[in-house]
């Protein structure tokens, strides 16, 4: 690697802030996920979906409280299920799409202020798709 390259901390420092849990954006959960957060959480996996979840097309996502962030998001605690947080949480910002559609990143730091914007979209690609290989490989 050139000494030169930006790595992800030279594009994303995460601040805490909890705006990605903020909103409908749509935390899809996986069947792995819905599994890790009943385990933890002591509820009915079966029930889950139902429960815990709307329905983004065929995909469950995770619902809103009263205050309009993620059902497991707490404003003092942050994140009640963070050991077991959703895949896609665990990704964040280094999302998948990222890589087809680089235009998005800046879209998305306008709701996150721990992402820098104005990265060169050969950066960005090549970015997400190291962290996004880092985060599969150390869920195998």
């Amino acid at each position: 690697m050139a000494s030169n390259e930006k790595t992800s901390r030279d594009i994303f420092d995460c601040r805490l802030c909890g705006q990605c849990c903020t909103g409908f954006g749509g935390t899809y959960v996986t069947g792995t996920d819905i599994k890790n957060i009943s385990d933890f959480i002591k509820a009915d996996p079966d029930s889950f979906v139902d429960t815990y979840c709307d329905m983004s097309g065929t995909r469950p996502v995770l619902t809103l409280n009263d205050h309009e962030t993620c059902i497991f998001f707490d404003p003092e605690k942050q994140c009640t299920i963070h050991p077991v947080k959703p895949y896609m949480c665990k990704a964040w910002p280094f999302i998948k799409t990222i890589i087809k559609n680089p235009e998005n990143w800046d879209i998305m730091a306008n709701s996150c202020p721990g992402m820098k914007k104005q990265i060169p979209y050969k950066d960005l690609q090549r970015i997400v798709a190291l962290e996004k290989e880092k985060l599969d490989n150390s869920l195998k």
